[in-house]
């Protein structure tokens, strides 16, 4: 299990308070974004050699923590 709060933070005085990975400046949707533009992990690491692979996999897990938290009993349709 991956620890968020040991790998994500939120502080107000960083990034305006956008989640960032903990000790940088680098937002949790800064990576997303990275990676649904096809952007490979190996790329990611090399451009920012302070993230390590469980950065990544700690990105993914908060998202789809706070995508759950929005959705849970609350009905969605997916547009076709």
């Amino acid at each position: 299990m991956i620890d968020l709060n040991a790998l994500i933070a939120i502080d107000p005085d960083i990034r305006g308070g956008k989640p960032c990975i903990r000790g940088t400046r680098i937002t949790v949707y800064d990576i997303l974004e990275y990676m649904a533009g096809g952007i490979s992990e190996a790329e990611i690491l090399a451009d920012f050699p302070s993230l390590r692979p469980e950065h990544l996999r700690a990105v993914l897990a908060f998202a789809a923590q706070r995508e759950r938290r929005l959705t849970v009993g609350t009905p969605y349709e997916i547009a076709a």
